[in-house]
Protein backbone atom coordinates (compact mmCIF):
# COMPACT_ATOMS: atom_id res chain seq x y z
CA UNK A 1 0.00 0.00 0.00
CA UNK A 2 1.39 3.39 -0.96
CA UNK A 3 1.46 6.18 1.59
CA UNK A 4 0.76 9.86 1.13
CA UNK A 5 4.03 11.82 0.57
CA UNK A 6 3.00 14.39 3.19
CA UNK A 7 2.46 11.62 5.75
CA UNK A 8 5.85 10.10 4.88
CA UNK A 9 7.51 13.49 5.49
CA UNK A 10 5.81 13.66 8.87
CA UNK A 11 6.91 10.12 9.73
CA UNK A 12 10.46 10.91 8.66
CA UNK A 13 10.41 13.94 10.96
CA UNK A 14 9.66 11.65 13.91
CA UNK A 15 12.23 9.08 12.75
CA UNK A 16 14.87 11.81 12.46
CA UNK A 17 14.09 13.01 15.99
CA UNK A 18 14.54 9.45 17.30
CA UNK A 19 17.84 9.17 15.41
CA UNK A 20 19.11 12.47 16.81
CA UNK A 21 18.12 11.70 20.40
CA UNK A 22 17.78 7.93 20.70
CA UNK A 23 18.76 8.15 24.38
CA UNK A 24 15.51 10.02 25.16
CA UNK A 25 12.12 8.49 25.87
CA UNK A 26 10.00 8.34 22.70
CA UNK A 27 6.53 7.05 23.57
CA UNK A 28 4.11 6.80 20.67
CA UNK A 29 2.20 9.86 21.92
CA UNK A 30 5.30 12.05 21.67
CA UNK A 31 6.15 10.72 18.22
CA UNK A 32 2.56 11.25 17.06
CA UNK A 33 2.72 14.89 18.22
CA UNK A 34 5.97 15.39 16.28
CA UNK A 35 4.24 13.95 13.22
CA UNK A 36 0.96 15.78 13.73
CA UNK A 37 -1.20 12.64 13.57
CA UNK A 38 -3.10 10.48 16.07
CA UNK A 39 -1.22 7.84 18.07
CA UNK A 40 -2.96 4.90 16.40
CA UNK A 41 -2.47 6.34 12.92
CA UNK A 42 1.19 7.08 13.67
CA UNK A 43 1.96 3.58 14.97
CA UNK A 44 0.21 1.89 12.04
CA UNK A 45 1.74 4.21 9.42
CA UNK A 46 5.27 4.04 10.86
CA UNK A 47 5.29 0.25 10.73
CA UNK A 48 3.90 0.30 7.20
CA UNK A 49 6.48 2.84 6.03
CA UNK A 50 9.60 1.47 7.75
CA UNK A 51 8.79 -2.21 8.29
CA UNK A 52 9.11 -2.15 12.09
CA UNK A 53 7.12 -0.60 14.93
CA UNK A 54 8.52 2.66 16.37
CA UNK A 55 9.68 1.05 19.62
CA UNK A 56 11.63 -1.63 17.78
CA UNK A 57 13.21 1.01 15.54
CA UNK A 58 14.30 2.98 18.61
CA UNK A 59 15.66 -0.16 20.26
CA UNK A 60 17.69 -0.89 17.14
CA UNK A 61 19.21 2.60 17.23
CA UNK A 62 20.07 2.28 20.91
CA UNK A 63 21.77 -1.08 20.43
CA UNK A 64 23.62 0.28 17.40
CA UNK A 65 24.86 3.31 19.38
CA UNK A 66 25.83 1.16 22.38
CA UNK A 67 27.83 -1.19 20.14
CA UNK A 68 29.72 1.76 18.66
CA UNK A 69 30.48 3.13 22.13
CA UNK A 70 31.65 -0.30 23.31
CA UNK A 71 33.95 -0.54 20.31
CA UNK A 72 35.22 3.03 20.15
CA UNK A 73 35.40 4.30 23.74
CA UNK A 74 36.69 3.33 27.16
CA UNK A 75 33.43 4.29 28.87
CA UNK A 76 32.18 1.79 31.43
CA UNK A 77 29.34 -0.46 30.34
CA UNK A 78 27.12 1.22 32.94
CA UNK A 79 27.89 4.66 31.50
CA UNK A 80 27.16 3.39 27.98
CA UNK A 81 23.83 1.97 29.19
CA UNK A 82 22.82 5.31 30.68
CA UNK A 83 24.03 7.33 27.67
CA UNK A 84 22.04 5.17 25.26
CA UNK A 85 18.72 5.47 27.07
CA UNK A 86 18.47 2.58 29.51
CA UNK A 87 17.56 3.22 33.13
CA UNK A 88 19.93 0.60 34.48
CA UNK A 89 22.64 -1.90 33.68
CA UNK A 90 20.47 -4.99 34.21
CA UNK A 91 17.86 -4.06 31.61
CA UNK A 92 20.54 -2.92 29.19
CA UNK A 93 22.61 -6.10 29.53
CA UNK A 94 19.63 -8.43 29.19
CA UNK A 95 18.16 -6.59 26.20
CA UNK A 96 21.57 -6.22 24.53
CA UNK A 97 22.22 -9.96 24.89
CA UNK A 98 18.72 -10.83 23.68
CA UNK A 99 19.17 -8.71 20.55
CA UNK A 100 22.81 -9.36 19.66
CA UNK A 101 23.34 -12.81 21.15
CA UNK A 102 26.36 -11.55 23.12
CA UNK A 103 26.88 -9.59 26.31
CA UNK A 104 28.16 -6.01 26.07
CA UNK A 105 31.49 -7.12 27.58
CA UNK A 106 31.88 -9.93 25.03
CA UNK A 107 31.15 -7.54 22.15
CA UNK A 108 33.73 -5.08 23.51
CA UNK A 109 36.37 -7.79 23.84
CA UNK A 110 35.69 -9.23 20.37
CA UNK A 111 35.63 -5.83 18.66
CA UNK A 112 38.89 -4.77 20.28
CA UNK A 113 40.64 -8.05 19.51
CA UNK A 114 39.76 -7.97 15.81
CA UNK A 115 42.18 -6.13 13.57
CA UNK A 116 40.37 -3.63 11.43
CA UNK A 117 41.18 -1.44 8.49
CA UNK A 118 37.87 0.35 8.11
CA UNK A 119 39.13 3.77 7.01
CA UNK A 120 38.23 3.05 3.38
CA UNK A 121 34.70 1.78 4.12
CA UNK A 122 31.95 4.43 4.00
CA UNK A 123 30.40 5.08 7.42
CA UNK A 124 26.87 4.33 6.16
CA UNK A 125 27.97 0.79 5.18
CA UNK A 126 29.58 0.23 8.57
CA UNK A 127 26.43 1.35 10.39
CA UNK A 128 24.27 -0.92 8.24
CA UNK A 129 26.58 -3.87 8.85
CA UNK A 130 26.44 -3.36 12.61
CA UNK A 131 22.68 -2.74 12.76
CA UNK A 132 20.87 -5.41 14.77
CA UNK A 133 18.19 -7.29 12.88
CA UNK A 134 15.09 -7.27 15.05
CA UNK A 135 12.67 -9.46 13.14
CA UNK A 136 10.68 -10.35 16.25
CA UNK A 137 10.00 -8.48 19.48
CA UNK A 138 12.49 -9.08 22.28
CA UNK A 139 9.66 -10.17 24.59
CA UNK A 140 8.53 -12.76 22.01
CA UNK A 141 12.10 -14.04 21.69
CA UNK A 142 12.32 -14.43 25.48
CA UNK A 143 8.97 -16.24 25.55
CA UNK A 144 10.11 -18.65 22.84
CA UNK A 145 13.34 -19.39 24.70
CA UNK A 146 11.47 -19.94 27.97
CA UNK A 147 9.04 -22.31 26.22
CA UNK A 148 11.93 -24.13 24.56
CA UNK A 149 10.63 -23.32 21.09
CA UNK A 150 12.56 -21.77 18.26
CA UNK A 151 10.18 -20.43 15.66
CA UNK A 152 11.41 -19.00 12.43
CA UNK A 153 13.28 -15.70 12.67
CA UNK A 154 10.77 -14.44 10.13
CA UNK A 155 7.94 -14.63 12.70
CA UNK A 156 6.47 -11.18 13.32
CA UNK A 157 4.68 -10.19 16.50
CA UNK A 158 1.47 -8.25 15.82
Amino acid sequence: MSQDPELLRRLLRAKDRMDAASHEEWPVGRLARVSGVSEAHFARSFKEAFGVPPHRYLLTRRIERATALLRDTDLSITEIALQTGWKGLGTFGRTFRDVTGESPGAIRARERAAPCDLESVPACFLRAAHRPDLTIAVSEKRRQEADGTKESEETEVP
